[in-house]
């Protein structure tokens, strides 16, 4: 098996009808960390049913097309493939219940070379199934490890945001609970290296690892802390690249640079001094 770039290009990858309602806007939000004090009005606003309003991340999770690279004829090594870098980009605040399409395209595929992999770049646009109206840009990009080497044609790697190069102006910390990738696999993915002790030693963890989107969940909920006021509404964009793996019950302490509408970040788990995610960027209205 391996990848025919002209093929691949040209994949159709079926549109995905989704309806939710205000359990799946809830459930995602507990998976992500909201309601840890369920004192705390501004997270209630998240998990609980009056004044709801939607986590601006749960858009990655709507109008998705299943696992494709498995399920169609791609030549791709399904396996052996990680979440590079995820982001959204928001054209109205997603509502805590509806009906959406889907729509998911190939943007590019570069071939990193024999032995280093290839890089998968997708994009999948989410619109309102009544009106039409877009909603979300959501972008993935997907790194195919034992792919490298199929042929493909020259292209460099799209630059990554770049981190201002001073103090980080805030910090937050936010706790993950050590049942945290359980819940979460109920709103999205029910891969068992998120629960299954065996399947996780066998890939080389010692036990079960956070979702690389339950990190970006986390993550946008310190940005909305930090920066928005609980507000969903003022962020309209967010990217960043994955760069380790998270443990569930760990901190992801979230450092935070503002530079007018433009917010750098990056996560780190002090536990263990790695860095979670780069290279990350964030837009905020207001």
């Amino acid at each position: 098996m391996t990848i025919n770039y002209e093929k691949l290009m040209a994949l159709k990858i079926p549109d995905a009808e989704h309806s939710y309602g205000e359990k799946d806007t809830m459930l995602y939000a507990l998976g992500v960390g909201l309601g840890h004090d369920p004192t705390d009005r501004a997270q209630l606003d998240f998990v609980y049913e009056k004044n709801l309003k939607a986590l601006p991340s749960f858009a990655c999770l709507l109008g998705y097309p299943g696992f494709w690279v498995k399920d169609l004829n791609t030549g791709i090594d399904w396996v052996r493939i990680v979440n590079g870098e995820q982001g959204f980009t928001l054209n109205a605040p997603v509502k805590p219940r509806g009906t959406v399409v889907g729509k998911t395209r190939i943007l590019e595929v570069i071939d990193k070379g024999e032995g280093k992999g290839a890089v998968v770049y997708t994009e999948r646009r989410i619109t309102d199934k009544a009106s039409g109206e877009l909603i979300a840009t959501v972008t993935q990009t997907t790194f195919a490890r034992a792919d490298g080497g199929f042929g493909g044609p020259p292209r460099e790697s799209p630059p990554t945001h770049k981190l201002p190069e001073r103090a980080s102006d805030l910090v937050c910390d936010l706790g993950t609970r050590p049942e945290m990738a359980l819940v979460y696999r109920l709103s999205a993915d029910l891969n068992p290296l998120h629960a299954d002790l065996d399947v996780a030693k066998a890939a080389g963890f010692p036990r079960p690892i956070l979702h690389g989107l339950g990190t970006f969940g986390v993550v946008s909920h310190a940005l909305l802390k930090s920066v928005c006021g609980y507000d969903p509404s003022r962020m309209t964009a967010m990217s960043g690249r994955f760069s380790a793996p998270v443990f569930p019950g760990e901190t992801i302490r979230t450092e935070i640079w503002r530079d007018g509408n433009v917010v750098s970040f990056r996560a780190l788990v002090p536990e263990r001094n790695i860095v979670a995610m780069s290279n990350g960027r964030a837009e905020i209205r207001g």
